[in-house]
């Protein structure tokens, strides 16, 4: 059982990322990823190529030349746009284009 808990928990680690500063950053939770990942998923979209000195980081702002899209989850408090770059869904806030987390 404790083995379990302990996959459950470094599965959830790894959805979550390192790019998740706090839990005031915290946009998707836990409860909410299951629906973000399926609606990501059934989008089937390319992955993005960023420019060379793009760091996929909390705070950092996406280009416009870079697509992002509009993420389409009722259960989000607010809308966001994504896109996902070398295998991470990144969350953008749309008015400012800042990424605001990081799922693995």
């Amino acid at each position: 059982m404790k083995a379990r808990i302990a996959c459950a928990t470094a599965g959830m680690a790894i959805l979550f990322g390192s790019a998740v500063a706090s839990a005031d950053s915290l946009i998707i939770t836990k409860e909410q990823a299951p629906e973000v990942q399926q609606y990501i998923v059934k989008q089937h979209l390319e992955p993005v190529t960023p420019p060379h000195d793009f760091d996929v980081q909390v705070g950092t702002v996406v280009p416009d030349t870079v697509e992002i899209h509009h993420l389409e989850v009722p259960s989000l408090p607010r809308q966001y746009d994504y896109m996902v770059v070398n295998g991470q869904t990144v969350i953008v806030d749309p008015d400012t284009r800042k990424i605001v987390q990081v799922l693995q």
